[in-house]
């Protein structure tokens, strides 16, 4: 107990930087708004559907464990996981869209991204210190942030961010972790949610050879589709880790844990962390029929539509009536540009809150 007392007045933390990170990241609103925010069916449509929340734990976890196996960082690759998804606005991707295209239609050239807007929460927006804006976490979490979706250097990106992050080389092989496991995560988890709903079965996946494989492995175990809450989670559990593995294996040899990777963007070098060009080529085909089966199915349309016009509303009344912004963000005009503080204002929000805002604001109460 002593020991720790004296490292503790001398480091001010117990923490390792990383896990700092992590745990500033947990603990900061935006995080806990994750919860009621769409993955890709509304928080209202049922407890058990994923969230932007159960989503970037399921990254984190896996990344954890890829970045464990590889000799890598655990607690940065966590960290990068936890708050890859923190910009994204309510109703999933097609919220981040109609945003973006409000923003340019209104002469802002650089519109909305959601990537970009995850690392301006941690950056900028959150306030938890009187002296800077910000979580104040390190440069190797805030360019995992920023860097880990390929491709990193973007037209929109202030020359600053450039400056200071170099958007010509590749990020750690930590934020290049987490975009496989952030892919891992929502292909398995959105089959799972996908046939849970109804939307779809297994017979539509199967013209998918690393679905028939995966599913060739769960009848081994001598369970039957009949068995349908057990079957689902056996399937996720083979799909998951039969990415995982592969990904290990085809990467382990690669990774050079003793320098970080930081070459220049060059589509002739090989990134360490990566599925063989046959898996690569199955996976794609797989998101193809997913894109065709599930993200398109009318019900899911239907949702997403009424999403795009709850943030066109919003936007649409802020820009006309600012005094209908919250304090915090009416203060920050005095200093900002009005629509870039209202587009981080919807942003921020969650689905149920942009719903409730948007049917008030123009009297369509439920």
């Amino acid at each position: 107990m002593e020991a720790f007392s004296r490292f503790y007045k001398i480091n001010k933390d117990f923490r390792n930087p990383y896990a700092r990170d992590r745990d500033r990241i947990i603990h900061c609103g935006s995080f806990r708004k994750l919860e009621y925010k769409t993955q890709v069916f509304l928080n209202q449509d049922g407890d058990f559907f994923r969230t932007r929340l159960t989503h970037s734990i399921e990254v984190s976890q896996i990344a954890r464990s890829i970045a464990s196996h590889l000799g890598l960082n655990e607690s940065l690759a966590e960290a990068i996981a936890l708050a890859h998804d923190l910009g994204h606005t309510p109703f999933g991707h097609i919220g981040g869209d109609t945003l973006d295209k409000c923003l340019i239609d209104d002469g802002f050239e650089n519109g909305f991204e959601h990537n970009f807007q995850s690392f301006r929460v941690v950056s900028s927006i959150e306030k938890r210190y009187k002296e800077f804006n910000g979580l104040n976490l390190t440069f190797a979490t805030l360019e995992g942030i920023l860097k880990h979706s390929y491709p990193y250097k973007k037209s929109f990106l202030p020359s600053i961010i450039d400056d200071q992050f170099n958007l010509e080389t590749h990020p750690s092989i930590e934020a290049m972790v987490v975009d496989r496991a952030d892919e891992i995560a929502y292909i398995s988890h959105d089959i799972d949610d996908g046939i849970n709903s109804g939307l779809i079965c297994f017979n539509d996946l199967k013209e998918s050879e690393l679905i028939r494989e995966i599913l060739e492995k769960v009848e081994e175990e001598g369970i039957s589709e009949d068995e349908d809450e057990m079957f689902r989670y056996r399937f996720s559990s083979h799909l998951i880790n039969h990415l995982v593995f592969s990904l290990l294996e085809n990467s382990k040899d690669r990774v050079d844990n003793s320098k970080v990777f930081s070459a220049v963007l060059d589509t002739k070098i090989e990134i360490p962390i990566g599925f063989t060009s046959e898996l690569e080529t199955k996976i794609k085909k797989l998101k193809k029929i997913l894109f065709n089966k599930l993200y398109q199915h009318k019900k899911i349309v239907i949702k997403m539509y009424a999403g795009k016009q709850a943030i066109k509303g919003l936007y649409s009344g802020l820009v006309e009536e600012e005094k209908m912004l919250p304090t915090f963000y009416r203060e920050q005009l005095k200093s900002r540009k009005k629509h870039r503080v209202i587009a981080d204002y919807i942003a921020s929000m969650s689905d149920r809150h942009a719903l409730s805002f948007y049917n008030e604001m123009y009297g369509k109460y439920n």
